[in-house]
């Protein structure tokens, strides 16, 4: 089954791995990103070019900057498209992802007059940071920026990719595309158009994405690691007078016994009154630059081991003990059917091992939980959608054969705090949006509370007996080998 670059063009992960790219799926984005300071803070060369190249634009546009800037140049130097061909971020199951739009373009273009006026200039930090922007923008957040990044490297992107079709992937399954906004002329003020060989995709092409410029969670520099590194930012201010500002104006956010929330306000609150201490914090990530990198592999083999890896092991074993991959009449028995063989995998063939990250050593998250499913439910006849938004909030799963056959399946981890509400109310709010009154609630359990807990919400809300409530039992601690069993 072609769910990743390498099942999909006939290369073995191995080579991939000594080139160095990422084995994408091709099915559906998952959830990585690049960021930005992997590029400033590398050992090559040509990443640190990269790293200057965006910077140069970034001091471009700050020297064009214009409240009354042509909305016709905004969209051209501002809002670019996303590139969906790297099959990566967050997106419905597919890699229709969203463009950079007027919220993000309005950020930049106003910071450039004012936060980043110094951008290419600092005093403070030994290089400059586009991931700035994250830190006193709210809205403005790793997908945005690692968006950018990407259309400000595109060119670097589609060469890696030009390189290695050319020595590893057969003619027939590549093809040469005129690529739009591939590179930008300083001369003429415009985005080029460029041809590259490429690997086919249907009518599209297909992005490869070094492994060392890629993030699970958020950028090296990010507002919420600001917020946790607040206590060690105001001693690096030698301004004795100013420190002591900085420090009574945070503490005038605290009562007598303040909170972790407390603190994280105040802190906020502090930092965007005092913007020297934005350069600070980024001059105490440039100092331990050096991990950035160790904790990125960390974290993108993680994600490897649990969403390529194990998915790739998981689909014959599921199709060889199940009918999981069999075509029911309706969404709904679908949808209930697949749910069901879910549940049964997971509970008596060691399915729980990959709905948890490290071969079952630690919890899944709900997105993590949603994903997997996603992925392996993509030999099905019917049109399935993830999280999609129909005006009352995004549900997990539409399932659907036709306007007029369609149901949903919506996942919740049983230690989700909101767990009764939801049950009680947002998925018909979900069914209302979406036009039908079919749906499957989906709880994952991890332990012996959470399965008490689910147990007593179901009973006072009257759902013990549902059908469409589907209580998954995930835990490890209760699952013997069959020599024990």
């Amino acid at each position: 089954m072609d769910l990743y670059f390498s099942d999909r063009f006939g290369v073995r992960p191995e080579v991939l791995e000594e080139y160095g790219a990422f084995n994408i799926s091709v099915v559906t984005d998952l959830p990585l990103f690049i960021d930005p300071f992997l590029l400033f803070n590398s050992d090559k060369p040509e990443y640190r070019q990269l790293h200057e190249d965006i910077v140069n634009y970034l001091k471009f546009l700050r020297d064009e900057a214009d409240p009354d800037l042509d909305p016709g140049l905004v969209r051209a130097w501002y809002r670019f498209k996303e590139v969906k061909q790297n099959w990566l971020g967050y997106t419905q199951f597919g890699n229709g992802g969203h463009a950079l739009g007027h919220d993000f373009a309005t950020a930049l273009n106003q910071s450039l007059g004012s936060i980043l006026s110094n951008f290419g200039d600092e005093d403070v930090t030994r290089g400059s940071h586009l991931e700035k922007l994250t830190l006193i923008r709210p809205g403005v957040g790793k997908d945005s920026i690692s968006d950018f990044t990407t259309n400000l490297i595109k060119d670097h992107l589609l060469t890696y990719t030009q390189t290695f079709a050319r020595e590893h992937i057969q003619k027939s399954e590549c093809a040469t595309f005129r690529v739009p906004h591939a590179a930008f002329n300083y001369r003429t003020k415009t985005w080029e158009t460029r041809p590259y060989y490429l690997p086919k995709l249907g009518n599209d092409f297909v992005v490869m994405t070094p492994l060392d410029l890629l993030t699970r969670d958020d950028t090296w520099i990010n507002h919420a690691d600001m917020v946790r590194s607040f206590e060690l930012l105001p001693d690096g201010i030698s301004n004795t007078e100013l420190r002591a500002e900085v420090n009574q104006y945070f503490l005038s956010f605290l009562g007598d016994k303040p909170t972790a929330k407390d603190k994280a306000r105040a802190a906020s609150a502090t930092i965007h009154k005092f913007h020297e201490l934005i350069d600070l914090y980024i001059k105490l990530k440039e100092d331990s630059g050096d991990e950035a990198e160790a904790v990125s592999r960390e974290k993108i083999t993680a994600l490897y081991d649990s969403l390529v890896v194990q998915v790739r092991d998981t689909i014959p074993d599921l199709d060889s003990k199940s009918e999981f991959y069999r075509k029911p009449w309706t969404s709904y028995e679908e949808v209930l059917q697949r749910v069901k063989l879910f549940k049964h995998y997971v509970e008596h063939e060691d399915g729980y091992l990959v709905v948890n990250r490290d071969n079952g050593a630690n919890f899944a998250s709900e997105k993590e939980v949603q994903l997997f499913f996603g992925l392996i439910w993509c030999k099905s006849e019917f049109d399935i959608n993830r999280e999609p938004n129909n005006g009352r909030g995004p549900v997990d799963f539409k399932v659907s054969y036709g306007s007029g056959d369609k149901s949903l399946i919506e996942f919740k981890l049983a230690r989700n705090t909101a767990l009764r509400r939801n049950l009680q109310n947002q998925v018909a709010v979900y069914e209302e949006a979406n036009k039908t009154k079919r749906s499957v609630k989906v709880i994952i359990c991890y332990t012996e509370q959470d399965e008490l807990k689910v147990a007593k919400v179901l009973k006072e809300l009257d759902l013990a007996s549902d059908e469409s409530v589907v209580v998954v039992d995930a835990r490890r601690d209760n699952k013997p080998s069959g020599s024990k069993a």
